[in-house]
Formats: C-alpha cells, structure tokens, sequence
C-alpha cells in the first residue's frame, strides 16, 4: 500500500522550516501532497496561485512531493486524495496544544486516518511566516529564512 501524506497550511510564505518539513515527509512518506489552505478569513500577501508556484518551485527537486490547494475541511480533502496521514510541524508547546484539538477532531470525524506531528528543525523553531513577511517588509535580510525564489518574491511584494 503506498503511504500518502498531506501537509496543510498557508504558506504564505513558505519558509525554509516548511521546506524542512516537507523534506523530511517526502522521506517517510511514498507521496507528500504540500497543499495550501484557501482561508477566506485570512488577507494572504500572496494568492493561493502565487502560495503554489512558490512552494512548487522550492520543492522541484523533491520528486514525490505534489503541490495543490483546499477548501473546507481537511480531514474531507485528505479522504478525497487517499491519503492516510496529515502531518503537522510544531515550533513550540503553543503549536502542539492547538494541532493536539485539530487532530481530536480530525481523529473524530476519520479514525482511519493518523495525524504525524513532527518536530521542526531547531533552526527554524523561532520562524513563522507572519515573522518573515514581518522582517522582510522593513528591508532586512531574509537569505536564511525563505527559499531563494521567495525571498524574491517577497522583495517585488514590498517594492510596490
């Protein structure tokens, strides 16, 4: 049976601890479908579009690793792809106390699929994307935080 696992988020923007993570999935993982939450709740710096060309760029060299978009419920997404496991990255007891409800619920709504909480690198543990968008608004190097091609991208954002 092949193995597939969905990493959700939003990604906006990937960083290099998403990256980090996504590696690592792809792996453990036979497939790894990043996929990019449409929240309408949120006002994302990029579109979902743009969120995917980034992340699909930054994980070419990845080839198990598949890049698409959702709305609505995950654990309904998951079930649409096959897949059988979502994995989470946490930075901090924070991130596991809200991942520990979702994977409750998830858990609830489909015993058969398992939530993966992995770790990040400790590198990345003080890294977000609203961090990121943060530092590279005023200018300062972002070079070791995000891929190069978003760093570039984020650059063109906050020039206009």
């Amino acid at each position: 049976m092949t193995s597939i696992a969905v990493i959700p988020g939003s990604f906006d923007p990937v960083t290099l601890g998403h990256i980090d993570i996504i590696t690592r999935g792809a792996n453990i993982f036979d497939h790894v479908i990043v996929s990019v939450l449409n929240n309408q709740k949120k006002q994302p710096l990029f579109s979902v579009e743009e969120r995917i060309a980034l992340i699909a760029e930054a994980t070419n060299t990845l080839g198990n690793v598949e890049v698409d978009s959702f709305n609505g419920l995950l654990i309904d997404y998951v079930k649409e792809k096959k897949a059988n496991t979502i994995i989470k990255g946490l930075r901090a007891v924070s991130d596991f106390e809200y991942e520990l409800q979702m994977a409750a619920i998830n858990r609830k709504l489909d015993d058969s699929i398992e939530t993966f909480f992995m770790m990040t690198n400790h590198n990345y543990s003080y890294l977000s994307s609203s961090i990121v968008k943060e530092v590279a608004k005023y200018g300062a190097p972002i070079d070791d935080l995000v891929p190069d091609i978003v760093e570039k991208a984020l650059i063109s954002k906050f020039a206009k």
